[in-house]
């Protein structure tokens, strides 16, 4: 048994006689391998987390391995998960696109394993969560969208897409959309329509809803591929309707810089990607304990001429922010002054860590 099993051994050993979960605690010159498993490999939106995840292993000094499905599978990625563990990787970092997981990731908790959730979650698995105010966005997203279409007065259609129908975070920002476009009692929405994540079928599902909706107002997606959809759209068209969605990946970002969409809403993917490393790699070589609890990745806005990055970073223009899009140095770079303040002798994620709930309130 190598000398890490051991140590993680004596810590299940201690949990049995002493009935309190004691994390083992790694020299700070000991290796330590980090599984990442995100749900959808090769989305432009999960690269960005997943460089944000290889910054945090950098500046930490441990191992990176990375794996996941290709189109949100939840059991193929809890696969993904135990051959990690299998193969031994020290801590776990996944995304959790349904309730299929939990059963498995807390067996991996429970063999003194530390987890952390990230983007998707599952209420149902003892580890914690880090992500966005999933509700507070759409309610910010839905707010923004109605007062482009004129405010209380407002009257249309607005057409709403979920690429992961049933996926709570998603589900959460469709209940904080449709609550702020209620303020315009003349407001349609309809949806949220299963507009699928590949992007191919994406585009093609919202050309179906405009074919069906040639008069929308709006047409909000709830996922990263929506946005280039939408402002394609709206290009080969000819139409204007107002196109709002999510994530700050390069596509979307050209879409709104060439006017054919309006506003997105980024969920810090760099954070979310850095963060749940370093709580991995402080659990491990300073046995903190991993709650259950949710830590707030940070909400960005978006527009052609306004860029609020959140998380005290600097202002930047939007000419700059597409750059970071397209440069991962340059965007890790951006993000450092942030990795240090996280990364310092006392870091904050412990003391950021709010309950559960609080990610959909």
């Amino acid at each position: 048994m190598s000398l890490k099993r051991t140590i993680a051994f004596i810590a299940v050993l201690t949990v049995l006689l002493l009935g309190a979960l004691v994390p083992a605690s790694f020299a700070q010159d000991e290796p330590i391998t980090i599984g990442f498993v995100v749900h959808v490999v090769g989305n432009p939106f999960i690269q960005q987390i997943i460089d944000g995840a290889t910054a945090a292993a950098d500046d930490l000094g441990v191992e990176l391995v990375v794996g996941g499905p290709a189109g949100g599978d939840a059991d193929a990625q809890l696969v993904a998960v135990q051959n990690f563990v299998a193969a031994g990787a020290d801590g776990i970092a996944a995304s959790v696109p349904g309730e299929s997981m939990a059963n498995g990731l807390n067996e991996i908790i429970e063999s003194g394993i530390p987890v952390v959730q990230f983007n998707l979650l599952s209420t149902a698995v003892n580890a914690p969560y880090v992500g966005e105010r999933s509700t507070e966005s759409g309610r910010i997203l839905g707010s923004m969208v109605l007062e482009r279409l004129g405010g209380a007065g407002a009257s249309g259609k607005v057409i709403l897409g979920n690429c992961f129908p049933g996926f709570p975070v998603l589900e959460n920002r469709a209940r904080g959309v449709q609550e702020a476009l209620a303020a315009a009692p003349g407001l349609e929405v309809l949806g949220p329509f299963d507009v699928k994540v590949d992007a191919v079928e994406n585009y093609s599902q919202w050309e179906q809803q405009l074919a069906a909706n040639p008069d929308a107002a709006a047409m909000v997606g709830l996922c990263a591929p929506d946005i280039a959809s939408l402002g394609q759209l709206n290009r080969n068209s000819g139409t204007s309707f107002i196109a709002g969605g999510y994530d700050l990946t390069e596509d979307n970002l050209r879409e709104i810089q060439d006017g054919f969409a309006t506003i997105s809403i980024g969920q810090s993917a760099f954070v979310q990607g850095y963060m749940p490393v370093l709580m991995l790699v402080d659990s491990l070589r300073n046995g903190i304990p991993l709650e259950p609890g949710f830590i707030d990745s940070g909400t960005q806005i978006v527009t052609a001429d306004s860029v609020d990055m959140g998380n005290g970073l600097p202002l930047i223009g939007f000419d700059e922010l597409l750059n970071l899009s397209a440069d991962v140095e340059a965007n890790r770079a951006f993000y450092q002054p942030w990795a240090n303040c996280v990364n310092g002798s006392a870091p904050v994620w412990s003391c950021s860590l709010e309950p559960i709930e609080n990610e959909g309130a």
